[in-house]
């Protein structure tokens, strides 16, 4: 029995069953539909016609070219402001962390839209300027290269989390004796920091590397109209041109996209086996090197990237969005809202498409926030071993790129439920099925941590004076990780608000969502709409993100991840 439930009988006897139905339906269950699926098919030799499709090859090269190159410009960038931001005496690390954040909490379509916008002979903005290439130019981002460079972009700042987690718990004092010793900032920043921040630099990689071979929206916006298909974008171009075959095509191609993920992370702890980066002394405080003369300079490139990668590709979307059509000049004349008001107000598809996604995501931030509430509540009660276990459940729906999640669910509910015989596919339903499937540990994450932190004298104290569990979650607890909820809701509402790549193989007419009508105004020619919601998405990340900056100081550590 769990360690939690037997401390005075004091939990109700439905918490760990209700738990493990929870885990089981949204994890274990489509995903394991999934597999069934798969091998079903191998096994009746249905992978036979697809292995001999030069298309699943040229797929999987691109896939792993793109996401290998865009790992190391991930690498690149996320480690280079990782580095400069955590040990050296740069100014305004906040506010340069938190525009670094940016990409990653953009949909992965705005940012395509976005440099579309920015390169080749149709730019609004180079128009504007006077620097547009001359018509008929090709679009240099139509290309593996382009691919690549934006899935690097995109996931940069995972690489920065992860090794400025590393980098702030690096031995203060072991540094400080080497200084002492008479050793340079270079020579410390070889020898010692570089060697221990290893384990920060691999999971970094293999995290960007992972969510590059999953990404959906960037190979869409770049690779479709040049031919270039990655994995992901296949299983879209097969489901779209559906056959009796179709079923057992994706499930294997959703498997093969798994296990390049599985690779990616085994290959991270190849990297790492064997060595022992076990840390002794002081931590807890960055190790700052002054830079001296070189501040400035620093500054200066930090900025320009941040200017190259964020700002100047968002200038050409506002100004694509204000544009009259795509390619136009923009100019105090030509200059309109028509786009806004077309999205917002005439626009049914945009307007269904808001009315989806704010609800989608409101119900999943709050239905979650019902179930990681109790869900927190028995992995902070229980062992190491029973927690670690609900914890990976959780996880492996969200760590899996979002078209695997997307196909499991499709083999899921294709046919009418047991016992109900009501069929949810094609509705709202299956599409808020997927998100509590993908964002639960999202919501779990910070909500579990805070109650960690709680003493559990506290409630220790509640139930010897008599209050029942309900009670003591109304009265003491629910009240002390209120902040971390107000995290988890946030944090969950504008993940699933801007979701394209789960939605992309579920949507149905009626059901489409901002990143689907993003993706399908571009795709029909439309870019100025798209551009027009694509500033309105961003500008909504925006606010999501200061509110979560107005809670930091009240959060668990890690909910906010530009924070220390």
């Amino acid at each position: 029995m769990p360690r939690f439930l037997t401390l005075g009988n004091s939990q109700p006897r439905w918490l760990f069953p209700f738990v493990l139905t929870v885990l089981f339906l949204l994890s274990v269950l489509p995903l394991g539909r999934l597999a069934v699926t798969g091998i079903l098919s191998l096994v009746r030799g249905g992978g036979d016609g697809l292995l001999s499709d030069p298309g699943l090859w040229a797929a999987l090269w691109n896939t792993l070219t793109t996401s290998f190159y865009g790992m190391l410009v991930s690498v690149l960038i996320g480690g280079s402001f990782a580095l400069l931001l955590t040990l050296f005496d740069i100014r305004g690390k906040w506010i340069l962390g938190f525009l670094f954040m940016l990409p990653m909490m953009i949909p992965p379509q705005v940012t395509a839209l976005s440099w579309v916008g920015l390169t080749g002979p149709s730019s609004t903005l180079l128009k504007a300027i006077g620097m547009a290439p001359p018509l008929g130019s090709p679009q240099p981002l139509y290309s593996i290269g382009g691919i690549a460079l934006l899935l690097g972009v995109q996931n940069a700042p995972l690489v920065y989390l992860a090794l400025r987690a590393g980098l702030l718990a690096l031995p203060r004092d072991g540094i400080e004796a080497a200084r002492l010793s008479g050793a340079s900032a270079l020579q410390v920043l070889r020898d010692i920091i570089l060697p221990l921040a290893l384990p920060g630099f691999a999971a970094g990689a293999a995290m960007a590397f992972v969510s590059n071979v999953g990404n959906f929206g960037i190979p869409a916006i770049l690779g479709i109209p040049a031919s270039i298909y990655t994995l992901p974008t296949l299983i879209y171009a097969k489901f779209a041109s559906f056959g009796p075959s179709t079923f057992a095509d994706i499930s294997l191609l959703s498997g093969l996209i798994a296990l390049l993920s599985v690779a990616g992370l085994l290959i991270e702890e190849r990297v790492l086996r064997g060595r022992d980066y076990r840390i002794i002394g002081l931590s807890g405080r960055t190790a700052v090197f002054q830079l001296k003369g070189w501040r400035a300079v620093s500054e200066i490139l930090l900025w320009l990237v941040l200017l190259l990668i964020l700002i100047l590709p968002f200038a050409a979307l506002v100004a694509s969005s204000l544009a009259p059509a795509y390619g136009v000049p923009l100019n105090l004349k030509t200059a309109t809202t028509h786009a806004y008001e077309e999205v917002l107000l005439r626009q049914s598809v945009t307007q269904t498409a808001f009315r989806n996604s704010i609800g989608l995501s409101l119900a999943t931030a709050f239905g979650l926030l019902l179930v990681t509430v109790l869900m927190g509540y028995v992995v902070a009660r229980s062992g190491r071993r029973l927690a670690a276990l609900i914890g990976a459940l959780a996880d492996i729906p969200y760590a899996l790129p979002g078209i695997v999640l997307a196909v499991a669910c499709i083999l899921l509910f294709a046919a009418p439920l047991p016992v109900f015989g009501v069929s949810i596919y094609g509705t709202i339903w299956i599409l808020l099925f997927a998100y509590f499937s993908s964002f639960l540990a999202v919501s779990l994450r910070p909500i579990a941590s805070a109650f960690r932190q709680l003493d559990p004298s506290l409630e220790e104290a509640a139930r010897l004076a008599g209050a029942g569990f309900a009670r003591r979650m109304r009265d003491i607890l629910v009240p002390l990780i209120a902040p971390a909820a107000g995290a988890a809701v946030i944090l969950v509402f504008l993940i699933a608000c801007n979701e394209l790549t789960v939605s992309a193989l579920l949507w149905s007419a009626g059901t489409q969502t901002l990143g689907v009508a993003i993706y399908n105004l571009d795709d029909s020619g439309s870019f100025n709409l798209a551009s027009a919601l694509s500033v309105l998405v961003v500008g909504m990340v925006v606010v999501m993100m200061f509110l979560l900056e107005l809670l930091a100081n009240r959060l668990p550590k890690g909910v906010v991840p530009w924070r220390s």
